[in-house]
């Protein structure tokens, strides 16, 4: 499968069978993204919790494209009121595709949308996601800290590449990365939700370095690998 780290949190999949997968598209408002919301086209969007710079442009390009988007329930029901067809999964909960299933998982970390310039409204809490898609399985930890119930995602049996935040601040900095790395036991990981705000400024390359040989991936925003 072919993976594309779009900046900050946003990641594309392109599965074997050409099903395309857009995680946490925040592209307006995001200066170190090369997406444009026309550039997108998903058939499915997976947001990990309520905050603003994941859910970003989900409502537009989902109505634009009728992807179908993947949330926890509460995020879901308010998507849902937004005109679009969201699908509200729950802890250990999982959707089956045609190409795998995706599995909501826990995260460590709030979950609120500022709406119509209103207190932020609570919806639901923060998730990542376990994808087994194409016969590997990937981990999207979302914005969390550390916590050692990272060890149970795939049941302990090891993750074929992790996506981890590094960018400290509202979420694990990198040496937490570096445990949750090895709780999840990933043979390769692409750190994520670093450089965009100035309060998250990290540089990858020395997460990079602390993790084993061959396990972390450098790629420039927009660049494509597969695994």
């Amino acid at each position: 499968m072919q993976i594309v780290w779009h900046g900050h949190s946003i990641i594309e999949i392109v599965t074997a069978d050409k099903t395309n997968i857009l995680i946490d598209p925040f592209i307006t408002g995001n200066n170190l993204t090369d997406l444009k919301v026309t550039d997108c086209h998903p058939d499915y969007i997976l947001v990990t919790h309520a905050h603003y710079d994941h859910v970003g442009d989900t409502i537009e390009i989902a109505k634009k494209t009728n992807a179908k988007v993947i949330a926890i329930t509460d995020l879901a029901s308010y998507l849902n009121e937004q005109g679009v067809a969201a699908e509200g999964l729950n802890f250990g909960g999982s959707y089956q595709t045609n190409f795998g299933k995706l599995k909501l998982v826990p995260a460590w970390h709030t979950a609120a949308l500022p709406i119509e310039g209103s207190i932020p409204r609570t919806l639901g809490v923060a998730a990542g996601f376990e994808m087994h898609i194409d016969g590997k399985v990937l981990y999207d930890a979302g914005d969390t800290a550390l916590f050692s119930d990272m060890k149970l995602i795939n049941h302990g049996k090891g993750v074929d590449l992790a996506f981890l935040p590094i960018g400290d601040h509202f979420t694990m900095g990198i040496e937490d990365a570096v445990i949750a790395a090895d709780f999840v036991q990933a043979k390769h990981v692409l750190p994520i939700h670093f450089n965009t705000f100035p309060a998250i400024k990290q540089d990858p390359i020395a997460y990079l370095e602390q993790l084993e040989d061959g396990v972390g991936i450098s790629v420039s925003i927009g660049e494509s690998f597969e695994i």
